[in-house]
């Protein structure tokens, strides 16, 4: 499946900001289950400086400086990803999930397709007693991987409520886990912290993600926003299969990687640094439009 991935973010300031520093990963990743087909990001205004790096986790990150003064700004990525994920029933037969977490402590891979980085906590995944007993509960023993992390996050899915107001970017997982409310971070965070508490590795992915509400029905929560999920490494054959907490589904062809890392602080789309007084609005908007309907629009246009 090819789609088109419009991402505009718009940032309204009260006063003249007259210098602004930010980092941009908003270019998806080619991986073994994607291949991005093109890339671009405008601003407006247009930066003085670009600099482009590959971050510590594979993730394509673009740091621009703008010192034009502006009450303005707009950012804007446009993708076109080819995404061919593998169908979970191939995936199904996995290892009893205390297997994978020996093999996943003796793996001699560092790099960031490794499972080592995403075994110890985070400043916004950190162990917690409460989470990893939650957690446990999924985790019998000799359970296949697969069938454990896919029960958690059914279970998440089924405990907790999507409520936007509950939480923000800062909070950490044991106040959203308390509550039993928050939004797609949160539910990452929460699986994340649970299974490392086990000894699994896990990691957080920034991306959007693509649905086909049934007739009469609405769209899965995340879709046509920015979205979170969670990876598992779940051993040698099968490598990294996604899991959605926040819609209780595998990671298919509906989901379209933006930057993986160990939790949110090391992927957000946009972060940065300006110098002005008062407040700021913020805008975003987001386009998933698999490329076949985008051809039907067009030939309905023309035949109309």
């Amino acid at each position: 499946m090819i789609y088109l991935v419009r991402h505009k973010t718009t940032y309204s300031y009260e006063a003249p900001v007259e210098f602004a520093r930010c980092v941009l990963r908003l270019t998806p990743q080619s991986s073994a289950t994607q291949t991005v087909l093109h890339h671009a990001v405008t601003l407006r205004p247009a930066p003085h400086q670009s600099v482009e790096r590959c971050g510590a986790f594979g993730e394509h990150a673009l740091t621009v400086i703008i010192d034009k003064p502006h009450r303005v700004l707009v950012v804007e990525a446009r993708s076109r990803v080819e995404v061919h994920a593998a169908t979970m029933s191939a995936l199904m037969a996995s290892s009893p999930w205390e297997q994978v977490r020996e093999l996943s402590c003796s793996h001699n891979e560092l790099g960031p397709t490794g499972p080592a980085s995403y075994l110890y906590p985070t400043s916004r995944a950190p162990l917690a007693s409460e989470i990893t007993d939650y957690a446990r509960k999924s985790f019998s023993p000799g359970v296949p991987i697969i069938h454990a992390a896919s029960d958690l996050m059914r279970r998440i899915k089924a405990d907790f409520t999507f409520d936007p107001k509950a939480t923000d970017i800062t909070t950490p997982p044991q106040v959203a886990f308390k509550a039993r409310r928050g939004v797609c971070q949160d539910f990452a965070h929460i699986m994340i912290s649970g299974l490392r508490g086990l000894g699994l590795p896990a990691a957080y992915v920034s991306g959007y993600l693509r649905t086909i509400p049934p007739a009469g029905q609405a769209r899965l929560e995340g879709a046509d926003a920015t979205h979170a999920w969670v990876s598992v490494w779940c051993g040698e054959g099968i490598g990294w299969v996604g899991f959605d907490p926040t819609n209780a589904i595998l990671v298919e062809n509906d989901h379209i990687i933006l930057a993986v890392g160990r939790d949110y602080a090391d992927v957000p789309p946009i972060e940065g640094v300006l110098l002005s007084n008062g407040q700021q609005d913020l805008k975003v908007e987001v386009d998933v439009i698999p490329e076949e309907d985008v051809g039907v629009a067009r030939m309905d246009s023309r035949t109309g």
